[in-house]
């Protein structure tokens, strides 16, 4: 399922009295921050004037927060990144949650979550059984989010519950 928009950080706090926020991001690393130029906070539209790298956090100065004290207001909000402005064939963990799973035509349960490990992520599917598949092309044959389907492929010790 396509969402609207993508959660991608927490300000956890204010940086200067100019009103910049710290961003701890959610993203794959805190430069893709970097390449936008609007965001939404707390259910509101911001033009991002600025955004930097600062370890592994953002500094964002967001147009119209201009003193500590409108960036401490922000504070503890979530900064969602409009989905429009991604590039198209990405895909995000947060849109294949509930996506059905097929494996030879057969529906064998949902993606309840996806384990992130350094190798690579793992989906979880939930159905009659419980699957535990690594998303690498061998096993993830086709992701189609339109219509909510993914088809994998399966091998022997994928089913948690087998001996």
């Amino acid at each position: 399922m396509r969402l609207p928009f993508i959660e991608a950080g927490e300000i956890v706090t204010t940086h200067g009295v100019r009103g910049e926020v710290k961003v701890l991001p959610w993203l794959d690393s805190p430069e893709m921050l970097c390449g936008f130029a609007r965001c939404r906070v707390g259910g509101r539209e911001y033009e991002i004037e600025n955004c930097r790298v600062q370890k592994t956090c953002n500094l964002l100065k967001l147009a119209g927060v201009n003193t500590m004290e409108d960036g401490q207001a922000l504070r503890g909000k979530t900064v969602e990144l409009y989905r429009q402005d991604f590039p198209e064939g990405l895909i995000f963990a947060a849109e294949l949650m509930g996506m059905d799973v097929f494996a030879e035509d057969r529906c064998i349960g949902k993606i309840t979550d996806v384990l992130d490990y350094p190798g690579n992520s793992v989906y979880v599917v939930t159905g009659e059984h419980e699957y535990l598949i690594p998303a690498v092309k061998q096993f993830i044959l086709d992701t189609d989010p339109e219509a909510n389907v993914m088809r994998v492929a399966l091998i022997e010790g994928m089913r948690s519950d087998e001996d």
